[in-house]
């Protein structure tokens, strides 16, 4: 049986998180999906997969909530369950950066579309002309697996290090447009406005990241490498295969 994989999260203000995680967590288990679901007064983030049918109708369920209605979800497939257990957490945030006044949930930074990026890659330049740099927000382990070329590299040990590397090293990004990027899009939405915050105007998140990258574009232009995801397919390539033979297929 083929198994639908999905990623999805969304910033938005949540006050009910224990009656919203025991609710979450039996509508999962009863449609026997398995995966993390986080939730923090910052919004949710998801990594699930079950049958295509489930999983479709878990999130359809969700999406009746209007918090996340029209919630988009980042889909691959697999032939093997690639989690091994349900977990449904409550966090401090979804994504820990430890800088409690960057508050996506209160306005996103602004966001380039994957087709607009590779267009300005492969031009060398943004719109206006400006020399277009990558910076990768992502833990230095994933970066090993692949990333975009000549991207920047501050070698975090996890993204709560992010605003201590940007404060060292901001001037070297003045006066470029800056796209920082991630797995799924959920780090470069707090890094972006993180960086807005420092002064650099011209900061960008790309949008939906490395997976949205490569289902609209197969990684082409300025990809090189697989993209390290969290579960037991360890990563993917840009046609959205596992890197090693795996059994994720695509859809």
């Amino acid at each position: 049986m083929r198994c639908l994989n999905v990623s999805s999260y969304r910033f938005v203000p949540l006050a009910d998180l224990p009656a919203l995680r025991d609710r979450l967590k039996a509508e999962a288990e009863a449609a026997g999906l398995r995966g993390t679901v986080l939730l923090a007064s910052e919004g949710i983030n998801l990594f699930l997969a079950g049958p295509p049918e489930a999983v479709h109708a878990w999130l359809a369920g969700l999406r009746k909530d209007s918090r996340f209605a029209g919630l988009d979800a980042k889909e691959s497939w697999s032939d093997a369950q690639p989690f091994k257990k349900l977990k449904v957490k409550i966090k401090r945030e979804i994504i820990r950066m430890n800088r409690p006044a960057v508050q996506p949930q209160q306005g996103r930074a602004p966001s380039v579309a994957p087709v607009t990026l590779a267009r300005w890659l492969a031009q060398g330049h943004d719109d206006e002309g400006r020399e277009v740099v990558m910076l990768d927000t992502r833990n230095a382990f994933e970066i090993e697996f692949g990333a975009f070329e000549r991207a920047i590299d501050w070698k975090l040990r996890k993204f709560s290090d992010f605003p201590a590397a940007l404060e060292a090293h901001a001037g070297e990004l003045a006066g470029k447009t800056v796209v920082s990027y991630c797995t799924g899009g959920i780090r470069c939405e707090k890094a972006a406005l993180l960086m807005l915050e420092a002064g650099l105007p011209s900061s960008y998140q790309l949008e939906g990241g490395i997976l949205r990258y490569f289902e609209q574009t197969e990684g082409a232009p300025g990809y090189r490498g697989s993209c390290f995801v969290f579960d037991e397919r360890e990563s993917l390539e840009p046609g959205l295969l596992p890197a090693h033979g795996a059994t994720l297929a695509s859809a």
